[in-house]
């Protein structure tokens, strides 16, 4: 793979900050950022996205795959895409703020 399909790559692994109760939490407690991620990408692609995108420095990535819940309306049954999400522990003294708020 070529230094210019690495970056793209890189810059496809992350999709959104996931926004929940639970995220902001850890957020405040631990200096942990979360983030919905393509289900294919590895800790070390997570780890280098995050870096490259917001410049800052990361100590640890932890992963989850989410399951997609089954649901049904009337007799018909589906069932919601599964997805991944990844807790990215940041280094003391780094911050990304997604608000942009001073």
């Amino acid at each position: 793979m070529s230094v210019a399909e690495h970056q793209e790559r890189l810059m496809s692994v992350i999709y959104t900050p996931h926004l929940s109760e639970k995220s902001t939490i850890v957020a405040e407690q631990s200096n942990q950022i979360v983030f919905k991620v393509r289900t294919d990408a590895t800790k070390a692609e997570i780890r280098q996205a995050v870096e490259l995108l917001f410049e800052v420095k990361v100590d640890d990535v932890t992963v989850m795959n989410c399951r997609g819940k089954i649901k049904r309306h009337g007799g018909n049954s589906g069932r919601r895409a599964a997805w991944k999400k990844a807790y990215v522990k940041l280094a003391p003294g780094n911050q990304i703020d997604f608000l942009g708020a001073d």
